[in-house]
C-alpha cells in the first residue's frame, strides 16, 4: 500500500512539475506528455512556470581537465557528465581556459577536487553508466543521435577506437547501440531520430548542436606561412578594389603552393573580400575561377568559415579571424608563379609550400551535450537553408509548444543565424546561443540572490549630444561564460557608463553568474536584456497569437535580474525591419520598459512608436569608427535641441578601455549616460510621462 501510495505521488509531481512549454496546458496534455518531459527523477525541477530546469544544488564536485583531450574523450566526458549530474551535480570540466581555468568554479563556492587523471573519474562513476553507444565516423551526424541515445538509455557517446577500450577492463561496459552503418547522411540520421526517438525525448526544450568541430592543429605542424600582400588602411568601401599580382617563384622548391586570405584588421571585420582569381606557370593559365563557382573546388584547401556572397559580381570574404586557403600545383620545372586576384577591403596574403593544417580536420566536442543528456533532450543540426532540412526542422518546432527553447546554435555563420531564429521564432521558439556553454549541469544547481540594483542619478536634459554604449551579444549564454567575464574584469570598467546586454536567463541557467555580474556592477554598469528579452527571437517574425501572453510570462525575469530594458533585433527575410505597432504594443503593456534599443545597423535614430521611445543601434567594431561616428553626429547637429545617439559595441573586438579611448575623444558637447537615463531623457524631450 505505501509503495503504491508512493508511486502516485511521484506521478502527481511529475504532472504538475513538467509540461511542454512555458504556458499552461490542460491535465490531459500534461498527463499525456509527463513520461516525455520529465528528464529524470526528482533530482531536476522544472516548474510549468519556469523557463530552464534547475538541478540539485552541488555538494562536491570531481574535476576533469580535457581542454588538451581529442574529441572522442571530450564526448565521453561529457555525456557521462550529464547522466551522472541528472541524479546531482558531481563532476565538472574543463574545456575551456578563455576566462581563467578556475575563476566560476571558485566562485560556486562548492569543495572540488582536481584529479590528475579523467581517467579516474570514469573509474569512480562507471557504476552509473548503463553502456556504450557507438557513433559513425562516416557520418558525423550520428554523433548528435548518440548524445541523444545517451541521455535516454543512460550511456556514454564514443566512437569505435574508444569503444574498444572501454568494452575491455577495467571498464567491461557493453555496447547499448552501434550506430555504424546505419545511417546514409545527416538527414537520413535525423529522420530516423525524429521517427524513433522524439516520442521518448523531453518536448520542452530542443537542443542544436554542430556534431564536430575543427580539431586543434597538431603540434608537429605549424602554421608556416608567409604574408606577401596586406592592405596597409582600415578600408571598408571597396576603394581599393582592383587585379594584385602576387608573385609565389619563392616558393616553387616544392610540389605545391599554399596561398591565404584573410583579415589585415581583425578587430573590425572588413576582411579579404576576393572576386577572381588567375594562376600562371610561366606565362600558362593553370587555374581561373570565380569563388563560389564549380571551378573553384580543386583548389580550394581549406574554406575555414569564409563565407560567398553574389554581391559586387560574387566573391568570397572572411573577416576577423577568418580565413581561406588555396592549393595550386604547378608543372613540374616551373620558374615563374604569378596569382593574380582580384580583391579589396582589408586584405592580408600569405603563401608557404609546407602543408598546413586544416579546418576540416574534425572532432566531436562536449559543452552544451552534459546538459542535453541530463535533460534528455533530442539534438541535431539542422540547415534551415537546406529545403529537405528546414522541413524537418520545422517538423520539429511545430511539435512543442510556444516558450520552447532551442538551445545551441545554427551553422552556416550568419546567414544561419538570421534564418535559424526566424525559423524558430515563425514557431514561438526563442533561441539561446549556448553550445559552447560549460558545466550547464552544474551552473544550473546554483541559486540566485537578491541583489538591489540602484537606480542611476537622474540628468538633466539640456541641448547636448546624449550618447549611450551598448555592448552586444546578450543573447548568448556563452557570452556570459567566457566574453563578458573577460570584458567584466578590465580595469578600466566602470570609468565611463556602459550597458552589458545580458540573458535574463542566468537566473536558471547559472545564478552563480547572474549574482557575480550584478553584485560587482558600478555605478556606471547597466545590465539590460539582450536580443529580445527572455530570448534571442524576432517579434515580427513571432505568430500574434502567442506574441503577448509569453512577453506577460517572461516579464518576471527581467524584474527578477533587474534588466528592465531589453535589446531587440527585429528581423524578416534576413533584413532588419521596424517593430509593427502589434508588438510594440505588446513590448510596452507586458514588458512595460522605459525605452527599447533596436537592431544592429548603420544609423541611430529615435522614434516613438505608440508612447514606446524605441532608439535604434548604430554597430562599431573598433574605436576608430566609433570616433568619427560621433564626429560625425557633432557636425550635423544644429545644436538647437538635444540629440540621441546610441553606440552598439561589439563585445568581440572591443573592451571598456576602448570604450574610454572613445570618450576621452569627446568635448563638452556631448554627455555619456546610462540606458536609463538615455530613455528618461528621451521621454522628457518628447513630453511623455517620465515612468512608463
Amino acid at each position: 500500500m505505501i509503495r503504491k501510495l508512493t508511486a502516485i505521488s511521484l506521478a502527481l509531481v511529475s504532472t504538475i512539475t513538467f509540461s511542454s512549454g512555458t504556458f499552461a496546458e490542460s491535465p490531459q496534455e500534461n498527463a499525456s506528455q509527463a513520461q516525455n518531459t520529465n528528464p529524470s527523477s526528482q533530482s531536476i525541477s522544472w516548474p510549468k512556470e519556469q523557463m530552464l530546469p534547475s538541478f540539485k544544488q552541488a555538494k562536491q564536485l570531481d574535476v576533469a581537465d580535457i581542454y588538451d583531450a581529442p574529441g572522442d574523450i571530450k564526448l565521453l566526458f561529457s555525456t557521462l557528465q550529464g547522466i551522472v549530474n541528472r541524479q546531482e551535480p558531481r563532476i565538472y570540466l574543463i574545456e575551456n581556459k578563455e576566462e581563467g581555468k578556475f575563476k566560476w568554479l571558485n566562485d560556486l563556492n562548492v569543495n572540488y577536487r582536481v584529479h590528475d587523471s579523467y581517467w579516474d573519474i570514469l573509474k569512480r562513476y562507471k557504476g552509473e553508466v548503463k553502456g556504450i553507444i557507438i557513433y559513425d565516423p562516416a557520418v558525423p551526424d550520428s554523433i548528435n543521435v548518440a548524445t541523444t541515445l545517451a541521455g535516454l538509455r543512460g550511456g556514454v557517446a564514443v566512437g569505435p577506437e574508444l569503444a574498444a577500450q572501454l568494452k575491455a577492463a577495467p571498464y567491461n561496459l557493453s555496447v547499448i547501440e552501434d550506430l555504424q552503418g546505419k545511417f546514409k547522411d545527416r538527414l537520413d540520421a535525423y529522420t530516423w531520430q525524429y521517427e524513433n526517438l522524439w516520442k521518448e525525448t523531453t518536448h520542452r526544450m530542443i537542443v542544436g548542436l554542430s556534431p564536430d568541430v575543427t580539431a586543434k592543429a597538431p603540434v608537429e605542424q605549424p602554421d608556416r606561412f608567409e604574408t606577401i600582400a596586406q592592405e596597409p588602411t582600415e578600408e571598408r568601401d571597396a576603394a581599393n578594389r582592383k587585379v594584385y599580382d602576387l608573385d609565389l617563384s619563392k616558393y616553387l622548391s616544392k610540389p605545391d603552393v599554399y596561398v591565404k586570405f584573410g583579415d589585415a584588421f581583425p578587430a573590425d571585420g572588413w576582411g579579404a573580400a576576393v572576386h577572381e582569381v588567375t594562376v600562371k606557370a610561366d606565362g600558362q593559365v593553370i587555374a581561373h575561377f570565380l569563388p563560389g563557382k564549380p571551378e573553384e573546388e580543386p583548389f580550394l584547401y581549406d574554406p575555414q568559415s569564409s563565407q560567398v556572397s553574389d554581391g559586387s559580381g560574387g566573391h568570397r570574404f572572411a573577416d576577423n579571424g577568418r580565413y581561406f586557403t588555396y592549393k595550386f600545383t604547378p608543372p613540374a620545372g616551373t620558374k615563374e608563379l604569378v596569382v593574380s586576384a582580384e580583391m579589396w577591403n582589408q586584405y592580408k596574403v600569405s603563401a608557404s609550400n609546407e602543408k598546413p593544417f586544416t579546418s576540416l580536420t574534425k572532432e566531436p566536442y562536449g559543452y552544451l551535450r552534459d546538459y542535453a543528456v541530463a535533460n534528455k533532450a533530442m539534438v541535431f543540426w539542422l540547415d534551415s537553408n537546406v529545403p529537405a532540412q528546414k522541413e524537418l526542422f520545422e517538423k520539429i518546432l511545430s511539435d512543442v509548444k510556444p516558450g520552447t527553447p532551442y538551445l545551441g546554435w545554427f551553422n552556416n555563420d550568419v546567414e544561419g543565424e538570421f534564418n535559424g531564429v526566424e525559423v524558430t521564432s515563425n514557431h514561438g521558439v526563442y533561441v539561446l546561443a549556448a553550445d559552447w556553454f560549460s558545466n550547464l549541469t552544474v551552473f544550473s544547481s546554483s541559486k540566485p540572490k537578491d541583489v538591489k540594483s540602484k537606480a542611476p542619478a537622474p540628468v538633466k536634459l539640456e541641448n547636448k549630444i546624449y550618447v549611450t554604449y551598448t555592448f552586444s551579444e546578450g543573447d548568448n549564454l556563452q557570452y556570459n561564460q567566457h566574453r563578458m567575464r573577460i570584458l567584466w574584469d578590465d580595469p578600466k570598467r566602470g570609468q565611463v557608463p556602459i550597458n552589458w546586454t545580458s540573458s535574463p536567463l542566468l537566473y536558471d541557467a547559472a545564478p552563480v553568474m547572474l549574482n557575480y555580474f550584478r553584485s560587482s556592477a558600478t555605478a556606471n554598469d547597466q545590465i539590460i536584456a539582450g536580443p529580445s528579452g527572455a530570448g534571442y527571437f524576432y517579434p515580427d517574425a513571432w505568430p500574434d497569437s502567442s506574441f503577448a501572453d509569453f512577453l506577460k510570462n517572461s516579464k518576471k525575469y527581467l524584474k527578477q535580474t533587474g534588466m528592465d530594458i531589453p535589446y531587440i533585433l527585429n528581423r524578416v527575410d534576413g533584413q532588419n525591419i521596424p517593430l509593427s505597432d502589434a508588438k510594440s504594443t505588446a513590448y510596452r503593456k507586458e514588458y512595460n520598459p522605459s525605452g527599447v534599443f533596436l537592431s544592429w545597423g548603420d544609423t541611430s535614430e529615435v522614434q516613438i512608436s505608440n508612447g514606446l521611445p524605441v532608439s535604434t543601434i548604430r554597430g562599431i567594431s573598433a574605436v576608430s569608427e566609433g570616433t568619427k561616428i560621433l564626429a560625425d553626429a557633432k557636425a550635423k547637429w544644429d545644436g538647437k535641441s538635444p540629440l540621441f545617439v546610441s553606440i552598439g559595441l561589439l563585445a568581440w573586438s572591443l573592451t571598456p578601455t576602448d570604450v574610454v579611448a572613445i570618450t576621452d575623444s569627446l568635448g563638452p558637447e556631448y554627455d555619456v549616460v546610462l540606458a536609463d537615463q538615455y530613455f528618461s531623457l528621451i521621454r522628457q524631450a518628447n513630453k511623455l510621462p517620465s515612468k512608463p
